[in-house]
Formats: structure tokens, sequence, C-alpha cells
């Protein structure tokens, strides 16, 4: 690209500066018509963009030789003095902070004394002016917590798994024998608890109460009084002619079954 820079020291591009009054002069690439004035070339609303070239910077840069950032001078000795000695923080003293009032315990003494209202409470915490300790005031004991001479530190290793018992499913045969150790167990007792009573729900259960016949209501004047005609010789032939006529009902027609004989 027309424009880029070599090494460090030299001049910054020529596309990061802002154009000059000899870019714009006659006969030059950049050619203004009219006259040729510092805020053509400084004001980025009216500033002209070059053809096939990236837009210059419209504001002022300094020199090659200037330094941009913050140069902090060393006041520590550098390298050399971090060698030579070693620079150690002196301890300081803890700071003494005034503790809170302790109003708990001064309530209670309060109470035991025998004052009751707010005045004779603000008496007595002017008399007896009590404040917390330092221990009971910070949640962390500044002390390091006392633990055994021999105590290691950490989470105890899971002691590796053997493939001889994967491949041998010896995993499988311990939790099947403990199984067969709880059936046992749960049979034992079971055995122990003895056998449930009997109820009259399950004594129904098991033998059912025999199902009452139903039936016809007839009236009771009529109980007694035989029949007045019978066509049948003797009860004999009766009993021939019914089952004559149950024989034939599953092939005669009607809702008594005394009807034509069915073909089907």
């Amino acid at each position: 690209m027309a424009g880029s820079g070599s090494g460090g020291g030299a001049e910054p591009p020529r596309w990061r500066r802002p154009p000059g009054l000899a870019e714009v002069a006659p006969g030059s690439e950049n050619e203004r018509l009219g006259v040729a004035r510092d805020s053509m070339l400084r004001n980025p609303l009216i500033a002209k963009a070059e053809l096939g070239k990236p837009r210059r910077s419209s504001y002022t840069l300094p020199g090659p030789d200037f330094s941009y950032g913050l140069y902090i001078h060393r006041t520590d000795g550098g390298v050399p003095e971090a060698i030579g000695h070693w620079h150690t923080m002196k301890p300081r003293p803890p700071l003494l902070r005034k503790m809170p009032r302790d109003y708990i315990t001064m309530n209670c003494g309060a109470l035991k004394a025998g004052y009751t209202t707010a005045h004779e409470f603000n008496l007595y915490y002017k008399a007896k002016d009590i404040h917390r300790k330092a221990d009971e005031e910070s949640r962390i004991k500044r002390g390091p917590p006392k633990v055994p001479a021999d105590m290691t530190y950490g989470i105890v290793s899971r002691p590796s798994t053997s493939f001889f018992d994967l491949l041998h499913h010896k995993y499988k045969e311990l939790w099947m024998e403990q199984q067969r150790a709880t059936a046992v167990i749960q049979r034992e007792e079971k055995k122990k608890k003895g056998k449930a009573y009997e109820t009259r729900t399950t004594l129904l259960r098991k033998h059912p109460l025999p199902a009452k016949e139903e039936s016809f209501w007839h009236l009771p004047r009529l109980e007694k009084v035989g029949p007045h005609l019978s066509t049948f010789p003797d009860s004999e032939a009766r009993k021939k002619a019914f089952s004559a006529y149950r024989s034939e009902m599953p092939v005669r027609c009607g809702p008594l079954h005394q009807g034509i004989y069915t073909t089907s």
C-alpha cells in the first residue's frame, strides 16, 4: 500500500498524517480549484477523500521523536537493587479498634438490679459501660486452628478397581449373595410374626355364603290350592312330555319355543 512506513524511529505512514498544502497545489494529484486553506485539510466534515486510498486523519500528529504514554522514572533501583538485597516489609502494629457496647449484658444487669424504665436503663448504661470483647466480635479467630501433628490434608484416594474381579463378575455374585441373605432374613421375620388373625372378611372370601334362590311372590290364599285341570293321564306322561319339550326348545321358533322348526 502506498505510504506504508518502515522500522522503528522512521516517519509515521503518510495516510496517518493529514495532507499538507503542497499536496493540493496546482498540478498535484489532489489539486483543488480556488484558494487552498488549512480548514480544507483539517476539518473532517469538508475534507475530500482521495480516490483509491484510505481516508487520512484530519488531526495533526506530533513528530517522530514523540513518545506516546506516560513515562515513570525508576525509584526502586531496578534489577541491581532487587538482586543485591531482600526488600522485606516490617509488620505493622495492630490498630486498636473501639469495640461496640454489649447491650445484652447491660440489659440483663439492669433487669437484675430492678430497673424497668428507659430513663433508668440509660443511667445504668452510663454507670456501667460494658463493651464487647475482641474475640466475640471477630467471626474468624486470628490464631491458626489446632490440628494434630500427623494430620494429612486432602481427600483419601479411592482404591483402584480390580479388572480380574470385573471379568469374572465377582461383584454380581456378591450382590446375589446379599440378596439371598436378605430374602432369608425376611422369611424368618415373617415366621416370627406368626399367622394373621382371621376376620369375617377373610372367612367370607374363603367360604362365601350360598346364594339365595329367588322365589316369585304368590298370594298367600293360593299357596295351598291345587290344579283344577290336568290333561295328562298320569305324572309319568307329564314328565315325558316336558322332557321332549325341553329337548326341542333350541330348534323351535317363538318366545316359548313352541312354534315351527327352524331350518338353519
